[in-house]
């Protein structure tokens, strides 16, 4: 539930806020709501921000690849090397252990948003293959 709030913002910030909500078309609420969630986020969380892109806004990494990539690519090493989870990754990856811990740090907080961040990329990667092989399978023409 959302509670009413009375804010003194300088005619500049008002202004700033008010272009950014109309190039986004939101309103002017929904986007203090979200600058100001982010802005907690990155308060408990240093090394962490977030971008935009084709499947949305996201928390990554500040110099680096987003959150879910991260844990996505402990998961995977955890299988291999459950002992040393951290090393493998900044082994096999162009990370430092800070900022691994960062993007694991904020999957700790975050589980939901970044587990169904994954679970999105893993569905749009099924869809694309199914899409290639059938293209596959067209420009191999008829078989006989």
């Amino acid at each position: 539930m959302a509670t009413p709030r009375s804010v003194r913002l300088s005619d500049d910030v008002l202004g700033r806020l008010t272009d950014l909500a109309g190039r986004r078309g939101a309103s002017v609420s929904s986007t203090i709501e979200r600058l100001l969630d982010e802005a907690l986020r990155r308060e408990a969380h240093p090394g962490i921000t977030f971008r935009d892109g084709p499947s949305g806004r996201r928390a990554g990494l500040a110099a680096g690849p987003d959150v879910d990539e991260v844990i996505r690519t402990l998961r995977g090493i955890h299988e291999e090397r459950p002992q040393d989870v951290v090393a493998a990754v900044v082994e096999m990856t162009s990370l430092t252990e800070v900022q691994v811990r960062a993007a694991v740090a904020y999957y700790a907080d975050h589980p939901a948003e970044i587990d169904a961040r994954i679970a999105a990329n893993e569905r749009s990667a099924e869809e694309l293959e199914a899409a290639w092989r059938r293209q596959q399978e067209i420009l191999a023409g008829p078989s006989r």
